[in-house]
């Protein structure tokens, strides 16, 4: 008698009623939006805010209201899935933005789409140099050899006409005396 599988209740299939359901979608679609007993007031659900509170917390939990939980989480799921991201449908995305914009003689919102392109592509990269210490503890030598050094790597852009010479023909001269 032990093996025996547990009775079923007789009588219909357990259904979501109208205001779970609506509970459900509520919740889904206004994520990050509305608060869970704003939800369910809007639903139907009667009471003060701390009452509804309750309900709300009630209808998400799986011990309580398992197909309400199940219902939300197929609905997060789908929602999930319609608005996923993939980078060849990012970069389509952008070039209809871009396109659009263009159409409608907006400059500037077509070139923010074509450089948001750009950087999904990997053409743009960003560079953020954090340098640690501060020039006022170098040495007066140190600061020399370092200013010295930084004139010898940018030469030609400090003087375009030093292109035949090269870096060893000049001598550093101490900048600070």
């Amino acid at each position: 008698m032990e093996n025996l599988p547990p009775k079923k209740k007789p009588g219909l299939p357990a259904r979501l009623t109208p205001m779970q359901r609506q509970f459900a979608e509520l919740l889904v679609f206004n994520e990050g939006h509305k608060f869970a007993y704003e939800c369910a007031k809007e639903a139907g659900y009667e009471g003060d805010n701390a009452s509804l509170r309750v309900i709300a917390s009630r209808l998400q939990n799986p011990k309580y209201f398992p197909l309400v939980f199940k219902h939300i989480g197929e609905l997060r799921e789908e929602t999930y899935k319609k608005y996923a991201i993939s980078f060849g449908g990012h970069l389509a995305e952008l070039a209809k933005i871009r396109d659009d914009a263009k159409k409608s003689r907006s400059f500037s919102a077509a070139t923010n789409a074509e450089k948001a392109r750009g950087a999904a592509g990997g053409l743009y990269i960003e560079q953020k140099i954090i340098r640690t210490g501060k020039i006022e503890d170098l040495s007066e030598e140190e600061l020399n050899k370092r200013i010295s050094t930084i004139v010898d790597d940018n030469n030609l852009l400090l003087d375009p006409k030093s292109k035949n010479k090269s870096p060893q023909d000049k001598k550093p001269k101490p900048i600070l005396s």
